[in-house]
């Protein structure tokens, strides 16, 4: 193939000759699901220009690439859109097709703070958080979700920076202890602090810790070790007097003693759930991994990433302002 270095132009060509490839790999279109390419294209236009090739007729082009920044365009009103010229050869077209689909390495999601701290100054030029979602077509609390890793409070960011803490929705969980109980979350925090190097806290850990889950049976070895066993918040202290008659149990937090015979759990990754009856296949673990690197989630934060995909559907399906 030659598709490296095949000449290319540059122009701004009208849409009615912009005719779709009707040999496209990609051969159904979910309804809605332009919607927020749609608001993008008529809040700022068209970022990337689409690939053509001249179509049999002068005048004329074809799609390669970008039929759905052509189909948002013409939704969106536009009546114009930049184009890159190239001939290519059947073979070369699909190629780039599925290439591009593929998405390795051609396109990373941003580190969820950056992105975080990038909406939030964006935000800041609206009037009031609604504004601000209605402008990027979403539901008038997802400003608020989509920015908390950009107010976290300066230990909260310390731990992050320095790899204590495995990820920014692990972050933001401890925020949230930070500001409804601050002297358990100092506490927790000074544990972290003293983990090992290389090891670091997860949300499953933060979860036991804080007594938010109770802990399984048998428990699944952390992605920091042993380390989190160790870690409970005063908070919780209580709650393990009546259960926990050795108070050094691994699990004692959140959750009643198990007996010391119970022989210890194999290894897991951290996509393995605490939740017996999640046993998925590997392709949908592969998918859920791909979604939360994605979105910017921790793979094993179920709830942030059940909500945000509930918050990404219901923007696609054109109900950005329903609670």
């Amino acid at each position: 193939m030659s598709i490296p270095n095949a000449p290319l132009e540059l122009q701004t060509l009208n849409l009615s000759a912009i005719d779709p490839d009707p040999q496209h790999v990609r051969t159904k279109q979910t309804e809605g699901a332009l919607n927020g390419l749609i608001n993008a294209i008529q809040q700022v236009g068209l970022i990337q220009p689409i690939l053509v090739r001249p179509g049999e007729l002068p005048g004329r082009y074809v799609v390669v690439a970008g039929e759905r920044r052509r189909q948002a365009a013409l939704a969106a009103g536009a009546e114009t859109i930049p184009a890159l010229i190239r001939t290519c050869t059947m073979e070369d077209r699909l190629a780039i097709q599925i290439f591009e689909n593929l998405g390795q390495g051609v396109r990373s999601a941003l580190e969820p703070r950056d992105m975080a701290q990038a909406i939030q100054r964006l935000s800041e030029r609206f009037e009031s958080a609604d504004d601000a979602a209605r402008y990027f077509g979403r539901a008038p609390t997802w400003v608020n979700q989509a920015t908390a890793a950009a107010r976290l409070s300066e230990p909260v960011v310390a731990l992050l920076d320095a790899g204590k803490i495995s990820s920014a929705s692990t972050a933001i969980q401890l925020e949230k202890l930070v500001q409804k109980d601050e002297a358990s979350a100092q506490a927790l925090i000074k544990q972290i602090e003293q983990l090992p190097e290389g090891e670091k806290l997860s949300k499953k850990a933060l979860d036991r810790a804080t007594g938010k889950t109770r802990a399984p049976a048998i428990a699944p070895q952390e992605d920091f070790g042993q380390a989190a066993a160790t870690i409970t918040a005063p908070a919780t202290s209580q709650a393990t007097a009546s259960t926990a008659p050795n108070p050094s149990a691994p699990e004692a937090v959140g959750a009643q003693a198990e007996p010391s015979t119970t022989a210890p759990a194999a290894p897991t990754s951290m996509a393995t759930s605490a939740t017996p009856r999640r046993t998925e296949a590997a392709p949908d673990l592969a998918k859920r991994q791909q979604v939360a690197a994605l979105l910017g989630i921790e793979e094993d934060d179920e709830a942030t990433l059940m909500a945000r995909l509930i918050d990404e559907f219901l923007a696609l399906k054109g109900i950005a302002q329903a609670e």
